[in-house]
């Protein structure tokens, strides 16, 4: 069996550009995706992240009812997991060369989802829900868009993305428990 092998790296090349741009850190020449449009695409989706943290947060501290207890927890580990989520796309946001946008100054206008303040345990469920769905979506059209320009991001997003599905289940599943 005959091997062909097509793959050359020119390692010479590649340590010559590693030497000369040191200071960019993680991007290097051979990054395909635009920054600075990566950048702002996940700033947007660190607001959204941040949204959510805060929505849950609320949901939290305010659930009332007979299912309240064990729900009002869910939503305190929901807001944990969101904000990790925040916590990596600021860092991946740094290692691209960026600034993480955490002012509170037009936070829901950059965020996707929106931050709406309900009064019953069932609304707090399908605001959340909603707020998942679109995260969802959101985190496909990203994944998407970068492909393989920036695997490293891609791989984030999609990892963010499974969690959200987690999230969309679960309170679905709430959601008709609670009808």
């Amino acid at each position: 069996m005959s091997h062909t092998d097509d793959f050359v790296l020119d390692i010479g090349e590649i340590r010559e550009k590693a030497r000369k741009d040191v200071l960019d850190g993680a991007q290097t020449s051979t990054y395909t995706g635009d920054i600075g449009t990566v950048i702002r695409l996940l700033n947007e989706a660190l607001a959204t992240e941040l949204v959510c943290v805060l929505r849950y947060k609320l949901h939290h501290y305010v659930a009332r009812g007979i299912q309240s207890e064990a729900i009002a927890a869910e939503f305190e580990v929901h807001a944990a997991q969101e904000m990790e989520h925040a916590d990596k796309l600021a860092a991946r946001i740094v290692q691209l060369g960026g600034k993480p946008d955490f002012s509170p100054k037009g936070l829901s206008d950059r965020a996707h989802s929106d931050y709406v303040e309900v009064d019953t345990l069932h609304e707090m469920i399908r605001e959340n829900l909603v707020a998942e769905r679109i995260a969802i979506d959101v985190y496909r059209e990203l994944v998407r868009f970068i492909a393989d320009k920036d695997p490293t991001t891609r791989r984030l997003l999609e990892d963010i993305l499974a969690v959200e599905e987690e999230h969309a289940d679960e309170l679905a599943d709430w959601l008709v428990k609670t009808k």
